[in-house]
């Protein structure tokens, strides 16, 4: 049987009453235990302006648990290129890299950036975001993305839940999505092309970057870095496609866009041209799992989900992860019960076997690679219980 490695994504998630060293130290905890149980690779998310969520810094991240592990590949899932230059992404990595010569994952993501300057007529671009400059981003993202079309819920030939796609176009309203502009990029500045982008990280690595007016540009610490380059995508828009055309590996997201996930595999396989690093496709795809001894367990784990998930689609960030008492709590209405219910419905939750088996659907559906897991829960201890629980059982099944 074929090998299907474990890769661990971790958000650097902060729970309801924790403080933010807390949430830091337990990621550096469940990353010593990761290792131990044998996952490929540990990554880290990038998010801003989240209380529950801290993962706002791969690279330092990667930094800190690096000192604390030994050998479990390490990476970003992914670096936000609508808020740092390419020069700058490669100098990060390219330090780390010096550091921890050969386990650096460098995965690199598209995000909401503000327009060019002129794209929306009458946007200001000088000061604080204009509602119209928001939307327009909004808007820009999901077109390259292949986010537009909100087609309805399906399923995929072995019975994958392909839920029906949300509907970005909701945050442009957000005033949160305002201050990512005026906070993370600098007044004026907007980002380049996406290919651009990738083409100008892979030169500097390579040592063959040229500037528009043919001048040799060379990134020290950062060229000739032993970093394996990943794109990040959503859908099979932009991102899949750069991807495949320069030969890269690629992780596609079901817990993020799980209606798109076909989509977005079969985009970046189509598009695949070999390259020295890649002779053929590589896939890894993202679940949302919560294992427990058993189902029940793992269902009461899991039920600040939809709560969190709530908290992130009504544009005020991702809150504190809640408790099982909060949540049930909670007082739902129909709308917000829409609202969350494509990542519910395809949240991952049960005993090991069972989560196992919904794995190797996504697996066999998406062709993919290898599979990257991502769990919250309120309690560390029980976070920890359940990347071990999935990972005996993997193990068991392939050894």
């Amino acid at each position: 049987m074929t090998r299907i490695p474990l890769a661990v994504l971790d958000l650097v998630p902060r729970s309801e009453g924790a403080t933010i060293a807390e949430g830091v130290r337990n990621s550096i905890d469940l990353a010593r235990h990761a290792e131990r149980f044998g996952y490929e690779r540990y990554w880290f998310a990038e998010h801003h302006l989240n209380s529950g969520v801290l993962g706002a810094a791969p690279a330092l991240s990667i930094a800190l648990v690096a000192g604390a592990t030994r050998a479990i590949r390490l990476g970003s899932a992914g670096v936000q290129t609508g808020n740092r230059t390419p020069l700058s992404i490669v100098e990060e990595f390219g330090l780390l890299d010096a550091v921890y010569p050969g386990r650096l994952d460098l995965g690199i993501g598209r995000s909401f950036s503000r327009p060019k300057p002129g794209a929306e007529p009458g946007a200001s671009v000088s000061g604080p975001p204009q509602r119209e400059l928001v939307a327009t981003a909004v808007s820009n993202y999901q077109t390259l993305s292949g986010l537009v079309d909100h087609s309805a819920e399906q399923r995929a030939d072995n019975g994958l839940l392909l839920p029906k796609k949300f509907d970005f176009s909701r945050l442009a309203a957000s005033d949160r999505l305002a201050l990512h502009f005026e906070l993370l990029q600098q007044p004026g500045a907007y980002a380049d092309t996406y290919d651009r982008i990738i083409e100008s990280i892979l030169g500097l690595l390579r040592g063959t970057f040229r500037s528009a007016g043919g001048f040799e540009g060379h990134a020290y610490p950062g060229e000739g870095a032993n970093v394996e380059v990943w794109i990040l995508g959503a859908s099979g828009g932009e991102s899949a496609s750069v991807a495949g055309a320069n030969g890269l590996r690629f992780a596609a997201s079901y817990h993020h866009s799980p209606s798109t996930v076909l989509d977005a595999a079969h985009a970046y396989r189509a598009a695949f041209r070999p390259s020295a690093e890649m002779h053929r496709p590589y896939v890894s795809v993202s679940a949302d799992v919560v294992v427990g001894e058993d189902d029940d367990r793992a269902a009461r784990l899991a039920s600040g989900y939809g709560l969190w998930v709530r908290s992130i689609r009504r544009g005020v960030g991702a809150i504190p992860y809640p408790t099982p008492e909060v949540s049930a709590a909670h007082q739902w209405s129909d709308e917000d019960r829409e609202l969350v219910k494509d990542r519910v419905d395809t949240q991952l939750v049960g005993s090991p076997s069972t989560v196992a088996d919904k794995l190797e659907q996504l697996r066999e559906a998406t062709g993919a690679d290898e599979l990257a897991i991502t769990t919250i829960t309120h309690r560390h201890a029980d976070r920890v219980r359940s990347y071990e629980l999935l990972a005996r059982e993997w193990h068991r099944r392939h050894g």
